[in-house]
């Protein structure tokens, strides 16, 4: 099969989310110039770059999240684990800018050690974030943000020889349609420049 996206794919669903899958999850937490904190998980959502470390995610829409990051020009990346996964669907509602999504949801939060900004306290890695760049992306409303990582946070539990462990750490990721997966398994591949 082939489409072109212009022309529409004659499926009943959307396949572009499926076929770019897995993606982790940025559950996306910011306070408001006001002082409302809110949080939102984001699917389009990659680390950048090493030195330093840099993390983009994109926004379809002026949510408040958005809002939010342009007032203050921070935000922290909170991972998903499994055991937080209805949580994290339940703050992806839209509710009102003046809601607080962390008690909306029931989520324990914290402030964050080196910007303004709340974090999921259960989160098995936050990464907290100052703004470098907002791209106007092409389309309608979609912007990427792109922030310096200025603060790591990582569960104890989480770690494991000396490695962040994801299968401990039981990292969801985005699928297409409504599918999430866990990570459960690895394997290792060595370089061949190695």
């Amino acid at each position: 099969m082939f489409y072109r996206p212009e022309n529409g794919h004659g499926l009943p669903h959307n396949p572009f989310n499926a076929i770019v899958a897995p993606r982790p999850i940025a559950w996306v937490s910011s306070r408001s110039a006001d002082g409302i904190d809110n949080l939102a998980p984001y699917s389009f959502f990659n680390a950048v770059a090493y030195v330093p470390p840099q993390v983009m995610f994109s926004s379809s829409g002026t949510k408040d999240s958005l809002s939010n990051i342009k007032d203050t020009g921070v935000f922290a990346i909170n991972l998903v684990g499994r055991a937080l996964a209805d949580v994290m669907n339940k703050s992806s509602k839209h509710v009102p800018a003046d809601v607080d999504e962390f008690a909306y949801a029931g989520i324990t939060k914290t402030d964050c050690d080196t910007i303004n900004c709340p974090r999921v306290l259960d989160a098995p890695a936050t990464l907290e974030c100052k703004v470098t760049q907002i791209v106007q992306l092409a389309g309608d409303d979609n912007h990427m943000v792109i922030g310096e990582v200025t603060g790591v946070h990582m569960r104890d539990d989480c770690i494991v020889d000396g490695r962040f462990d994801v299968v401990a750490a039981q990292l969801l990721s985005r699928l297409g349609y409504r599918d999430y997966a866990q990570v459960t398994d690895l394997f290792e591949l060595t370089r061949p420049d190695d």
